[in-house]
């Protein structure tokens, strides 16, 4: 991973462990506990593509696994993020850009729906029956809808944070590319100057046309009264 990558999701995740553990986990909702630290994830992996989205979902699990009061065993967590991750960065599109917020939205929800089977999964593999005694469906219903209601405080700050790190232009519609062209991102900007551009070339092109149309006759004029006036000399 890039530099300036680590500096940015170290701290995001590191804070985000932090609230879910202190705040989040002790507020006795009924069912699942909102997942912070999944968001958070899932906003990185957006914008840094899968490869980036597993290991910052690795990296956030295995922190999440070692953390205390952890029940758990070491590298639960860790696989069903580096999954998650994984996944939600193959929906980045070409452009770099998601041109609405569609696409996350399922992203979000799916994450939600997956990371809890899979931590269930998991854990009923390794003898963790807990998510039997709270019921698997009342787990699915409460971890979405309590992901859902933070996704549009979370996601969306983690994206622009992560987007000002790979030196993106932060614009509204969505055109910017990968390659961090600059205009890029303001496609309606470039459109007009084209326009521009496209009238004083053909202003210039027919300035040019009439300036060399005058010398073209000033050239011809000037050879007719040379041949004029050695005709002249010659008659004489």
């Amino acid at each position: 991973m890039r530099i300036n990558r680590i500096l940015l999701s170290a701290p995001l995740v590191v804070v985000a462990l932090v609230i879910q553990v202190t705040i989040l986990a002790r507020l006795q909702l009924p069912g699942a506990v909102p997942d912070l630290l999944l968001l958070v994830v899932v906003g990185l992996a957006l914008v840094y593509g899968h490869v980036g989205g597993a290991l910052v979902g690795f990296f956030a699990g295995l922190l999440a696994d070692l953390a205390p009061p952890s029940d758990h065993a070491i590298g639960r967590y860790a696989l069903v993020l580096c999954v998650i991750g994984y996944a939600a960065g193959l929906t980045k599109p070409e452009s770099g850009r998601h041109r609405s917020a569609t696409l996350p939205l399922i992203v979000v929800i799916g994450a939600a729906i997956v990371s809890t089977l899979m931590y269930a999964g998991v854990g009923a593999l390794v003898g963790d029956t807990a998510a039997r005694h709270v019921g698997i469906v009342g787990l699915l219903l409460s971890a979405t809808l309590y992901d859902l209601l933070l996704a549009p405080f979370v996601v969306p700050l983690v994206m622009a944070l992560a987007r000002r790190t790979e030196g993106e232009p932060l614009t509204g519609d969505g055109s910017a590319g990968p390659s961090g062209s600059g205009t890029s991102g303001y496609g309606w900007l470039t459109t007009g100057t084209g326009l521009k551009a496209s009238r004083g070339a053909m202003k210039s092109g027919r300035s040019g046309a009439r300036i060399g149309s005058q010398r073209g006759g000033l050239l011809g004029k000037s050879a007719r009264d040379k041949v004029g006036r050695i005709k002249g000399v010659k008659r004489l």
